[in-house]
């Protein structure tokens, strides 16, 4: 296997040297001084050709559009939400309960237990 830098048009890979000059040609893109434009070239090219606006830019919305836009899409998004029914909410809930209250006496009877154990060593 060989290790190529650049281009990858090689006769191996089925792309001959002067393969892509026929595509560009056969594609209508001009080329400078019988040299094929880059990807980069053509689209800016194709850029400065176009009208005065930039394409796929938007004018930007006044303040109270945006700010419309921005609560229309919150809404949106939470109609999306899939919401708990009353039972899967208590479940969750009570499951949230226990686990806070196991962890409570964990932490509560560590440190009960290095209190004593401080006690003793320190006296």
């Amino acid at each position: 296997m060989t290790e190529t830098t650049g281009s990858t048009a090689t006769p191996e890979s089925g792309n001959p040297e002067g393969a892509e000059d026929a595509v560009d040609t056969a594609e209508g893109t001009a080329s400078e001084g019988g040299k094929a434009l880059s990807r980069r070239e053509r689209k800016r090219a194709n850029r400065e050709s176009g009208s005065g606006k930039t394409p796929g830019k938007r004018a930007k919305a006044g303040l109270f559009a945006r700010i419309g836009l921005y609560y229309r899409q919150i809404i949106a998004e939470l109609r999306k939400v899939v919401w708990p029914t009353k039972s899967e909410l208590m479940n969750y809930t009570s499951v949230v309960v226990v686990f806070v209250a196991v962890m409570i006496g964990l932490v509560a009877t560590l440190d009960w237990g290095f209190a004593k154990a401080s006690f003793w060593i320190f006296g």
